[in-house]
């Protein structure tokens, strides 16, 4: 009965460090993101162009390096080891960008280090979905949990960057984010399983897989990717729009972002457990809805209180997005996690390539208005291509599991 008692004991260790260990990684990644194109254009004095291409080169450097960290964790490597080492990675990213104002040396030396910082994150929701996979327990709704702990991280993280980067500098900023990244390795090299994977197994399994031909694979990256792109390029033009038309309130971005991932928690937890009665098309049809209605009226407003209000819009989308879309992905990939976790995560990084040129281009030649007509664009496409989706009857069995 003890030893029963402490094994039960041990799993919700290992799931605690799981939800605790992307909270804080989560941290680190919001306390970053949200400045880095003002951080860019003040400190480093780096115009249009050259911001959009910050984003794009580190962008592809992260889809290079996080696929192949994933085809050798799925084959092979120990995630959890993997994790430390990106772990290790941000730290230097981090201590990078704290200490360096050069261009050239932020989109080298900064960039090798944040793209393998990127991959840690796919690589913790592989490694969350192995454990439950294993252990039995509900992956859909832990999941949404594990999702849940990035809105959360937003919803602090945000306001604190911005609170950082104004008072006290982007050196002290950029320090807090290394604190995060070191205390999470800790967690991890504490409290993460060491989960080996026979190579045989994944050899034998691999070949069948065809991401590339799978019809129902496709059309969701592209939907994932269109959503992505008007996602990014709000989020690299909002801190730069709404310092040109509401200049008297520079902490507005980040309760921007914080309202919305206020939103995306619950959002996430009650998709998750919506998903057997609902489906994964259905409730992202709805979400890419939430988004046009949000992009519309950024269009026509610019009034504070309504970009707040409309903020709920954009945290239902989002948060929903981001819970359901990882588990699809997964489930069209079975037995190939790693692969599917950052093929999910590579959307993003497609998307901040697009996202990347066409910010730069068009804020420097058309005005940061038509980010948000492309943006509304981009939502639209998507939610065409999430319609003809068709889903596999074994994979809706399995989520109800």
């Amino acid at each position: 009965m003890e030893e029963k008692i402490s094994l039960k004991q041990k799993a919700y260790i290992i799931l605690g460090s799981f939800l605790v260990a992307a909270f804080i990684i989560g941290i680190a990644g919001a306390l970053q993101a949200p400045t880095l194109s003002r951080y860019l254009a003040k400190e480093v004095q780096a115009n249009p162009y050259q911001i959009g291409l910050f984003y794009s080169v580190n962008a592809i450097a992260g889809i290079v390096v996080s696929f192949l960290l994933a085809q050798y964790s799925d084959n092979k490597g120990i995630r959890r080891n993997i994790i430390l080492f990106c772990c290790l990675m941000g730290i230097g990213n981090c201590i990078t960008f704290a200490f360096s104002r050069h261009y050239l040396l932020l989109i080298s030396v900064g960039i090798f280090f944040s793209a393998f910082t990127s991959a840690a994150m796919p690589q913790i929701f592989a490694s969350a979905r192995e454990y439950t996979d294993h252990t039995g327990r509900n992956v859909v709704v832990f999941n949404g949990i594990l999702r849940a702990q990035l809105s959360l991280a937003w919803v602090i993280g945000p306001p604190l960057s911005f609170t950082l980067a104004v008072k006290y500098g982007f050196t002290t900023m950029y320090l807090s984010a290394a604190a995060m990244f070191l205390v999470a390795l800790l967690i991890i090299f504490m409290f993460f399983p060491a989960i080996r994977r026979s190579a045989p197994a994944s050899k034998t399994s691999e070949p069948k897989e065809k991401i590339f031909r799978n019809r129902n694979v496709m059309f969701l990256f592209i939907a994932s990717i269109s959503m992505g792109t008007a996602n990014m390029m709000y989020s690299i033009d909002m801190p730069l729009y709404l310092n040109q038309i509401l200049p008297s309130a520079p902490s507005l971005p980040g309760h921007l972002m914080g309202v919305a991932a206020a939103i995306e928690i619950p959002a996430m937890l009650v998709a998750s457990m919506l998903v057997p009665r609902f489906g994964n098309k259905n409730l992202i049809c709805f979400a890419v809805i939430c988004g046009i209605i949000f992009y519309i009226g950024m269009i026509i407003s610019q009034k504070e209180w309504i970009l707040i209000a409309l903020q709920v819009f954009n945290g239902l989308f989002i948060g929903i997005v981001a819970s359901i879309g990882l588990i699809y992905f997964q489930d069209l990939l079975p037995g190939r996690t790693g692969v599917a976790s950052t093929l999910f995560n590579n959307c993003i990084s497609c998307s901040i390539i697009l996202a990347g040129m066409l910010q730069g281009t068009a804020s420097a030649n058309f005005g940061h208005h038509l980010i948000y007509i492309l943006a509304l664009i981009m939502v639209s496409v998507s939610l065409i291509f999430c319609l003809i989706i068709t889903n596999p009857v074994h994979k809706t069995k399995h989520l109800k599991n």
